[in-house]
């Protein structure tokens, strides 16, 4: 066991293994100015969750766009045509720009299925955390393309 657990050490120290989020110099998003479309309460969460700031001396680009969308579908009924199961779609669409000309965009779409509950007070509950995950996964995604 202990030659299995050196030769494995040994292996992810040699070949430059290294942590994705180790060299995280992206935390610092600060924009001159910021461009929200869409759903403000989805826009205000990716802001705080990013720590986007304005700072018109001390940043590196020149504008952010951020276009946010959410759609909740019924994917099935049951016999009484009462809902029995939901799609969530979040689309998040990144431009930054620097002078007037684009420098990296991404749009990123994220959807889950979930069923529907009796009690409307948990399902909101429900929709909640699995937006707040879907924006999580989102955001985590743009954050690697930054570091590309």
């Amino acid at each position: 066991m202990k030659r299995i657990l050196i030769i494995f050490v040994f292996f992810l120290s040699s070949c430059g293994y290294q942590p994705l989020y180790l060299n995280n110099n992206i935390g610092d998003l600060k924009f001159k100015e910021m461009e929200l479309t869409g759903s403000k309460k989805i826009n205000r969460r990716i802001i705080s969750l990013m720590n986007i700031e304005i700072d018109k001396e001390k940043s590196r680009y020149d504008k952010i766009n951020i276009k946010s969308s959410k759609q909740i579908l019924e994917t099935s009924r049951n016999s009484k045509g009462q809902p029995q199961s939901f799609k969530m779609i979040l689309n998040v669409t990144f431009s930054i720009k620097n002078k007037d000309e684009i420098m990296k965009e991404q749009s990123v779409t994220k959807e889950f299925s979930y069923k529907n509950l009796d009690n409307k007070f948990d399902l909101n509950e429900r929709e909640i955390e699995i937006e707040n995950n879907l924006l999580n996964e989102i955001i985590d995604e743009f954050f690697i393309y930054l570091s590309i």
